[in-house]
């Protein structure tokens, strides 16, 4: 990690004022003075500030049920963040691995972690997730070998790939993807002809949402979930 990264893990310091301390010669790595904002430290790195040690603070993981009219980003825009539900110590340091749109209910998992994060949002990891839709209209036992072979989505030059559908009612189905392309479910079904209504994200690789939590509702993963990934 880089030191002016870890600085500001370690404090409330910003990145800017981190630099600044570093370029003073306030900052001492193992006894020696380090003013390089670029240089490597670990979580058990002896690092000292005013020869204060610094102690770094482990990563930190949350699940959420996210509510509609919230978005998953780490700035306010139309509607507000995630992030003002969480109760925490400078939770807009903090990312969402895996957003959600803003009509969409569900299960948001949230970090500072990125390596983990990654392992959710990245295509190459196939870190599956499991959506309950509502449709406008019935959906077809068709869809199941369609999803299953891959749909073309508009604007896309490779079809989709394969997807589990488990329809539960004649508009209401579950939906387990690997990818996370915008809008995919919505656009999935857009491309057999539907419309999603309602959609709600239940699981995230091993990790499924906590069903005592309320929307709004949040609490700090598992040392299980949090190694599933």
């Amino acid at each position: 990690m880089r030191l002016d990264k870890f600085i500001c893990r370690c404090t409330e310091l910003t990145r800017s004022e981190a630099k600044k301390l570093l370029k003073q010669g306030e900052i001492r790595v193992s006894g020696a003075v380090v003013k390089d904002p670029g240089f490597q430290v670990y979580p058990e790195s002896d690092v000292t500030l005013f020869d204060n040690r610094l102690s770094f603070e482990q990563a930190r993981y949350y699940m959420l049920h996210k509510p509609q009219n919230c978005i998953c980003s780490n700035i306010d825009e139309l509607y507000p963040s995630v992030l003002h539900f969480l109760d925490v110590d400078r939770a807009f340091d903090l990312h969402i691995a895996g957003r959600l749109d803003a009509d969409t209910t569900g299960l948001v998992l949230i970090t500072d972690d990125g390596q983990w994060s990654h392992k959710i949002t990245s295509p190459k990891k196939d870190c599956a997730k499991r959506y309950r839709v509502q449709t406008t209209k019935d959906i077809p036992q068709s869809a199941i070998q369609a999803f299953a072979d891959g749909v073309q989505l508009q604007n896309e030059a490779k079809l989709t790939k394969p997807a589990t559908l488990e329809i539960l009612a004649p508009r209401e189905a579950l939906l387990t993807i690997s990818e996370g392309k915008y809008h995919q479910v919505k656009r999935m079904f857009a491309a057999i002809g539907n419309r999603v209504g309602g959609l709600h994200r239940e699981k995230i690789g091993e990790i499924e949402l906590d069903c005592e939590l309320e929307q709004g509702q949040w609490r700090p993963l598992s040392e299980a979930e949090i190694a599933s990934i």
